[in-house]
């Protein structure tokens, strides 16, 4: 799968600030049990929610 940048997550975010607080309340949705939104196996959490960013879920 092709990598992640800060760019493509900034196309559906306003600023990187909020893209942080953003990605670790999901990251927290995750280890407390939320399913992915996007189909990821072998990346860890923090990978996997910045795809979900970037696919806009």
């Amino acid at each position: 799968m092709a990598r992640v940048t800060i760019e493509d997550c900034l196309k559906n975010v306003d600023n990187r600030f909020t893209l942080v607080h953003l990605a670790a309340k999901r990251v927290r949705q995750i280890r407390e049990g939320a399913d992915l939104l996007v189909k990821s196996s072998k990346n860890g959490d923090v990978v996997s929610v910045l795809r979900e960013i970037a696919a806009n879920r």
